[in-house]
């Protein structure tokens, strides 16, 4: 395996969206998880125990936070941290769609310093590292920034623009898109194809981990919904919403968000 922590975070999630695909289309089990927490499939826990079989052994100090894995109170006191999710969008992954991914993070003191997104099926691959630039395939990327929200493409649910989110019910004029995967959404906004990423319901920490400092080295601003950065590997490993774009427009979408969603 690699040396570096991104060398071999891309390596393995490029191995696990290989295994993804050998699901993918294919005819393999899947069910709802308790507690209404989305859908979960074979392909799912393949994929995640895949990755576990590949960093555990090369990083075995590191602690360890994956949607599919019993949570190990372990992680919590260790210096670094690996955040999975094995399969972003396992509801795409599972209707036949492009839009799912594999995630990867390595998180310390709350922060990404290593994050990858991989989606296997139109082959992406966005990656970054602290300090470095955000990639796409190699290539360097960086987001939009509009002066104003008047206009501004947003990826989010629909939820996201019921006048209760936004201060005086004044929904500013976005033009909402969406894509399955929370993660892919980052990385669009990241590579300027959209200009913000909001979601007004707690976010997991697998879900954009990776993502956020993809998107922060592209020079993006990401916060939760209160405009606070995320501090990951936290007890609950939820965040209370999410903005993620360029600096101006994110001021401008933070000053006009509500910051009553439940506190994770």
């Amino acid at each position: 395996m690699p040396g570096s922590d991104l060398d071999l975070i891309r390596a393995t999630a490029e191995d696990a969206g290989r295994l993804a695909l050998g699901f993918w289309r294919g005819d393999y089990r899947h069910w709802d998880k308790q507690a209404g927490l989305g859908p979960v499939s074979e392909a799912d826990l393949a994929v995640n125990a895949r990755i576990e079989a590949l960093l555990r052994p090369a990083r075995p100090d590191y602690g360890w936070l994956s949607e599919e894995s019993p949570d190990d109170p372990a992680r919590l006191s260790a210096r670094r941290c690996f955040v999975i999710d094995p399969i972003d969008g396992t509801r795409a992954f599972i209707d036949g769609d492009e839009g799912f991914a594999v995630c990867i993070a390595v998180v310390e003191d709350g922060r990404a310093l290593a994050g990858v997104v991989h989606l296997p099926a139109p082959g992406l691959t966005y990656a970054a590292g602290e300090g470095g630039p955000a990639l796409r395939n190699g290539v360097p990327i960086r987001c939009s920034d509009p002066t104003a929200a008047e206009g501004a493409s947003v990826l989010a649910a629909k939820a996201a623009l019921a006048p209760d989110h936004w201060r005086g019910g004044r929904v500013p004029g976005l033009r909402r898109h969406f894509r399955p995967a929370l993660a892919w959404r980052l990385c669009l906004v990241a590579e300027g194809r959209f200009d913000a990423a909001l979601s007004v319901r707690p976010v997991w920490d697998w879900d954009i981990a990776a993502a956020s400092l993809i998107a922060e080295r592209a020079g993006c601003r990401v916060t939760d919904r209160s405009g606070r950065a995320f501090a990951f590997n936290s007890p609950s490993a939820r965040g209370n919403g999410l903005i993620a774009a360029g600096p101006r427009l994110h001021g401008a979408l933070a000053a006009a968000i509500t910051e009553d969603a439940a506190r994770p």
